[in-house]
């Protein structure tokens, strides 16, 4: 019966021309690669080989059976990849890449709704601001992730928007608030603004930078945290005034700053959530669960570009 042990053995001798070197490569003795070769040609009933002086010369019908024998291994070790994915599914780490404010409400969410799927395996959520974790995808160190657009180069990157979250104003003035805030009163207004580290590069900031384009002005910062719960608690103190996504304000103005609340701007202001990996990547089984996941969960709590995606039928 033909073996895909049979099937490499034959494989090595007619790469090398030689028994004694296919035995070196696969690290058997040369005695039990010859009889997997003489095993090979009884169940073909053929000759494969010509013994000519040391080494050894293919047949036609040697030649004739590579390209099969190649085919057969590399869908024996397809296979056995296959398989291992899923095990490491099962068992294994789970990492995926997620900026700061989409992690701050979807984060949870989204570790519970792989833990519910898969109870054995370890989650680890990478990244604070979308540069971030686009260098760590650039590295190789993530398979994928889901990042704030505007920040975001394309190069060598596939780019799928799933969905696009609304930056308001928040602050405690409630005269501030009567009506939405234009770029011309954003220019005046003493603002704190949290991911100081990538002020250059956060996707909010850009965002605002674009909308004041035509003032001639940069927003005013009075205050640079890290975070957006910071700013979220300054604003709460009447220190300052902020603007943020609209699923941040939601979910920190309750908690944090009572007496603040959020108006759009006009025109209103997005940020863009995607889907990023690197083009033309196989990505494994683990991080397509992550993107389902992730996109979902964004999707309920930000405004979807395009249709939902829909829960697995897993």
């Amino acid at each position: 019966m033909l073996s895909l042990h049979q099937l490499r053995c034959f494989l090595a001798t007619y790469e090398h021309g030689s028994l004694t070197a296919a035995a070196d490569e696969l690290g058997y003795a040369q005695p039990s690669v010859s009889e997997q070769v003489r095993n090979l040609e009884k169940t073909l009933g053929t000759t494969l080989f010509r013994r000519v002086g040391r080494g050894v010369v293919p047949t036609t019908v040697a030649d004739s059976l590579r390209p099969h024998a190649e085919r057969t291994i590399a869908a024996a070790e397809g296979a056995r990849r296959a398989v291992q994915s899923v095990v490491a599914l099962e068992t294994g780490t789970i990492r995926f890449g997620m900026f700061g404010t989409a992690r701050l409400y979807a984060g949870a969410g989204l570790v519970a709704d792989v833990l519910a799927r898969h109870p054995g395996v370890r989650v680890e959520l990478i990244g604070q601001n979308s540069s971030d974790v686009q260098e760590d995808l650039r590295r190789g160190r993530l398979e994928a992730a889901m990042i704030a657009v505007p920040s975001v180069s394309s190069e060598g990157m596939q780019v799928t928007p799933v969905a696009r979250d609304e930056l308001v104003y928040i602050s405690t003035d409630r005269e501030k608030l009567t009506s939405p805030v234009t770029a011309h009163r954003l220019a005046q207004a003493s603002l704190v603004m949290p991911e100081t580290t990538w002020r250059s590069e956060d996707s909010t900031r850009i965002v605002l930078r674009q909308m004041l384009h035509e003032t001639g002005r940069n927003p005013q910062t009075r205050i640079e945290v890290e975070d957006v719960e910071t700013a979220v608690e300054l604003v709460g103190m009447g220190l300052a005034d902020s603007v943020i996504p609209r699923g941040a304000a939601e979910q920190l103005i309750p908690r944090l700053a009572p007496d603040a609340s959020w108006v759009s701007m006009r025109p209103r202001q997005w940020d863009v959530l995607a889907i990023v990996h690197r083009a033309g990547a196989t990505l494994s089984p683990a991080a397509r669960l992550m993107i389902e996941l992730a996109t979902k969960r964004i999707q309920e709590i930000a405004e979807p570009f395009g249709p939902r995606v829909p829960s697995s039928s897993r």
